[in-house]
């Protein structure tokens, strides 16, 4: 019985992630200070299941070279479903990419200098990673991923209730007089 439990339990954790990819561009600048911009195109969804680390060079356009980085999943958690809700509800829904420039290891093209860390659907998450220093990038979200999330948030997204906030409550609840002014002389 515990394997079963064990067993259900890893296929409900397996509909909660999203396997993705995502597409990074380095376009040439003609600027005085910089040669290049390097950004983040796109994050697709990926066809299969198969979340593995790959880099891939994609047909240049023009003088704007392409690159496809795999091996990326998107994961719903309940304790984000309000990042979550806050995104789908917007005009212009995201997927936020967290990246750093660097190198990447010896097997990938040398010349991507922009690795890709992580990517989420939650405007909280991407908050706090750019509170923290961090660099991201938002691109449109693909309708695919909007359809996978939507169901999701509405059965785990509730808002918080509204509490009535009280002038002095702090004094109320200690038993305490809030101190009052005397007028005159």
């Amino acid at each position: 019985m515990i394997d079963g439990i064990r067993d259900c339990s890893f296929k409900a954790m397996l509909l909660l992630r999203f396997p993705v990819t995502v597409v990074i561009e380095r376009v040439p600048l003609t600027n005085r200070w910089v040669s290049e911009q390097w950004r983040v195109a796109a994050v697709e969804p990926l066809p299969d299941d198969n979340v593995s680390h790959a880099t891939e060079r994609l047909p240049d356009q023009g003088d704007v070279v392409r690159w496809r980085c795999s091996g990326f999943a998107v994961e719903l958690t309940r304790s984000e479903s309000e990042g979550y809700y806050l995104n789908i509800s917007s005009p212009e829904p995201k997927a936020f990419v967290m990246y750093r420039m660097e190198q990447g290891p010896a097997h990938v093209d040398p010349a991507l200098k922009l690795q890709v860390h992580l990517v989420t659907v939650s405007y909280n998450e991407a908050a706090r990673w750019l509170d923290g220093g961090e660099q991201v990038d938002a691109v449109a979200l693909d309708p695919s991923m909007l359809a996978w999330m939507q169901p999701f948030v509405a059965e785990h997204y509730r808002p918080e209730p509204k509490r009535k906030a009280r002038r002095n409550e702090l004094y109320e609840r200690e038993g305490n007089i809030a101190p009052t002014r005397k007028s005159g002389p």
